[in-house]
């Protein structure tokens, strides 16, 4: 969601490298989580040697989505891996006077490093400046201030990355098919993230001249409006090749309203990474054939940059002695053929 995304090339088969891996340091001997657990304890912790104890505070919108519950957990499991790191944690709101209020609660408390996912990264650019401003470094996860003055690391997924490489799949999919027929449905159009994957997938979309995008349809990233939306679609759309969706979630809607279409003449994309994408890949008995990452273990990564911080570390295996200051994470595409590396890191 951000102006400093990367706009990387045709990799959408390669694996994913988590940011936290890339932090690590020394694995530690303790065994993975259970199966219930968020992603990020699959994932080795940064450097687990004990050091200088570490107060961070974690501030998010309201987890009304499951993207954003995952997030949470994400940043919790991490942080509770540390035997020297204090997790101060916000209720969260969508509110974003309100999430002022806890944010500077956090400042006044005096943590040593602050972790914002602003509900809105414009509104809530002031107060980063102040926690910068009062000597605590920000990291500054996924939705992006307006000014990297008031942030110390960003760190988030690729939303033009996303489309991308959705385009690249279904354009490989799809390559020989003459006159190809894809259709899209999308998030809530009045965010920049939305328009990214948009962007993202039509660019990719000019590299197979015979594939012509024929629809698209904003949903809301549920699934009421994904049902809804996608019903309109199929409705108005009798035949086409390919549909990308920008977000399970919605697309669990989506889904339902194909089957009580009766449609299974196309492949399905989705966004994200939810667990029910991830079974109904491995299943493979629907059109859902993949989804594009949008990885929530950004909040467990966004926990090792903050100890690092507060620790006066850098990443391990790179030749900084401080930590990078924007980290943007790759929307690896999951299929059939990758589905089982990635299925504990879905998100419900």
């Amino acid at each position: 969601m951000t102006e400093i995304t990367s706009r990387r090339g045709l990799l959408f088969g390669a694996a994913a490298v988590s940011a936290g891996a890339l932090l690590t340091g020394c694995t530690s001997n303790e065994p993975s989580g259970s199966k219930d657990e968020p992603a990020g304890n699959d994932q080795p912790a940064a450097d687990d040697k004990p050091g200088k104890q570490v107060t961070i505070g974690f501030a998010g919108p309201q987890a009304d989505h499951g993207w954003l519950n995952a997030i949470n957990d994400n940043a919790k499991s991490r942080a509770e891996k540390y035997s020297d790191v204090t997790l101060e944690i916000t209720e969260g709101s969508n509110d974003t006077a309100q999430q002022i209020g806890q944010i500077e609660t956090l400042i006044n408390k005096k943590v040593d490093v602050l972790v914002v996912l602003p509900a809105d990264g414009k509104a809530l650019t002031q107060v980063g400046l102040k926690a910068m401003r009062a000597g605590i470094p920000v990291v500054n996860l996924d939705r992006i201030f307006n000014t990297p003055q008031a942030y110390r690391c960003w760190i988030g997924g690729d939303n033009y990355g996303m489309g991308l490489n959705a385009g690249h799949y279904i354009g490989e999919k799809l390559k020989g098919k003459s006159g190809a027929r894809v259709i899209e449905l999308a998030g809530l159009d009045n965010l920049e993230l939305t328009k990214q994957r948009t962007q993202g997938f039509d660019d990719a979309l000019k590299n197979y001249p015979d594939i012509k995008k024929v629809a698209r349809q904003a949903a809301e990233f549920t699934v009421e409006s994904g049902q809804a939306k996608m019903a309109q679609l199929l409705q108005a759309q009798s035949k086409f090749d390919a549909l990308w969706n920008h977000d399970d979630d919605q697309g669990v809607g989506a889904l339902r309203a194909i089957e009580q279409a009766g449609r299974d003449d196309f492949l399905m994309v989705g966004g994200a990474g939810a667990l029910s994408a991830f079974q109904a890949i491995k299943q493979d008995d629907g059109v859902l054939k993949a989804t594009v990452l949008y990885p929530p273990t950004m909040a467990a990564s966004a926990i090792d940059l903050a100890r690092a911080l507060g620790q006066s570390k850098g990443i391990g295996g790179l030749a900084e002695f401080e930590i990078p200051s924007s980290l943007t994470l790759y929307s690896a595409v999951v299929d059939k053929t990758n589905v089982d590396q990635y299925m504990s890191t879905g998100f419900k």
